[in-house]
């Protein structure tokens, strides 16, 4: 498969303290060991420090089967990625007092105050016992809530999520519907007792509709994309974008892909009937970036105020019971992280015991990634900010999230740690 290459700002990368020749691993190593044998389609990453740019690159195409190289401007199907998005929202609400992370969740979805957790049975005749507390706000950010994702095939719990097509985005329910058909479904356990991956931020989406009394679309263009200048990102694809519109591959036996959503004919085309603020969005690099660089900067950037610092503090914490990782905690199947050392606070995963990752990282790193293998990473010790799109189906794929951070820090030569 030919490829296309391109880095910007290099000149930068000495400035900032990397290795411009290091740098340069990158490009090979994604080229030489994904791109051109065919194992994923394409490849973008950006990396930053203190906001400026030291390194790009851009490889493969966005559209195999129409021999459409990749551009910088190229819009992809972030996924979970969303879930960022989603829990910096919610916390817009929390520093106004109009939610706090204390609070039942049955004070804002009344219809939810009798949710049991799973004892036996299935959809529609389970038996449940009294969860040991209420579910509270904060058990949604930081996926303790006791929900789950259908795609999890792991208990009778996901398997109903399955049969009421809980999470499809374009299908016969929006957002409120999701929340009521959930209402007869138990938890699959008691709310602080166990970490799952699950539509616990779908949840946090729908209370950020019901305190704003808007749309979660409109809540996002007027509280994070419009004051950011994310002009890119939205819940589907506009007619001004469907060119730049990458499309989407299943990892294939033998390192091959096979096409899951050919970009022309795809759904994320039209408006989705439900806005899944756990996975929903479609957007480019180039705003996702400006989306880190506000964390990194502690809530704002070039002049807009999202959220204040101690507020992301808090949110680039350990929320997890007990000071635990996610190895401890975790019951999922699935996440986007690997677990040792890592804990997770508001929205994404926090590195609290470098050492245990195995990986180059700092004390208080967060990120988080997609369902197409994208990913994006923060480092306020290091002033760092990358984030990386693809679009291959499943993460698990490749472990080309833990590569590219040896890379990145294999290439920074001046330490802040």
């Amino acid at each position: 498969m030919p490829d296309v290459s391109r880095e910007i700002s290099m000149g930068k990368a000495s400035k900032q303290g990397f290795s411009k020749e290091r740098l340069a691993r990158i490009d090979r190593f994604l080229a030489d060991k994904y791109i051109t044998p065919g194992r994923m389609p394409c490849a973008q990453f950006v990396l930053a420090r203190e906001g400026e740019v030291v390194h790009q690159t851009v490889l493969g195409h966005r559209d195999v089967e129409r021999g459409v190289a990749l551009t910088e401007d190229t819009v992809y199907r972030i996924y979970s990625m969303t879930k960022p998005v989603t829990s910096v929202a919610l916390m817009t609400f929390v520093e106004e007092g109009a939610i706090a992370l204390d609070d039942p969740v049955e004070r804002y979805i009344p219809a939810w105050k009798d949710l049991g957790v799973f004892a036996a049975g299935v959809e529609p005749a389970f038996l449940t016992t009294r969860p040991a507390r209420p579910m509270q706000v904060v058990d949604l950010l930081r996926h303790t809530s006791g929900l789950t994702y259908g795609f999890q095939n792991r208990t009778n719990v996901d398997a109903a999520y399955r049969k009421l097509v809980l999470e499809d985005m374009h299908g016969e329910h929006d957002l409120a519907g999701m929340i009521d058909r959930m209402s007869r479904l138990p938890l699959e356990f008691s709310p602080g007792e166990a970490w799952n991956y699950s539509v616990s931020t779908d949840v946090c989406g729908h209370l950020v509709e019901v305190l704003a009394g808007k749309p979660l679309d409109q809540v996002f263009q007027e509280r994070i994309f419009g004051p950011l200048g994310m002009t890119e990102t939205g819940f589907h694809v506009r007619d001004d974008q469907r060119s730049r519109f990458a499309a989407c591959y299943n990892a294939a036996p033998g390192g091959k892909m096979k096409l899951q959503d050919d970009p022309q004919t795809s759904k994320y085309l039209a408006p989705p009937a439900l806005l899944s603020g756990g996975g929903g969005l479609v957007g480019s690099a180039a705003d996702y970036l400006r989306f880190a660089n506000m964390l990194l900067n502690g809530g704002e950037l070039d002049g807009a105020r999202i959220l204040a610092p101690k507020t992301i503090e808090l949110m680039a914490s350990n929320h997890l019971p007990g000071g635990t990782d996610l190895t401890q905690m975790s019951r999922s199947l699935f996440s986007e992280s690997t677990n040792a050392g890592v804990g997770f606070g508001l929205g994404f995963a926090v590195v609290f015991d470098p050492p245990q990752t195995l990986i180059p990282c700092s004390l208080g790193e967060f990120y988080w990634g997609g369902a197409a293998s994208t990913a994006f990473w923060v480092d306020p010790v290091e002033q760092v900010t990358a984030v990386f799109m693809t679009q291959l189906l499943p993460s698990s794929t490749y472990p080309v999230r833990r590569e590219l951070r040896t890379l990145v820090y294999s290439a920074l030569m001046e330490t802040n740690g």
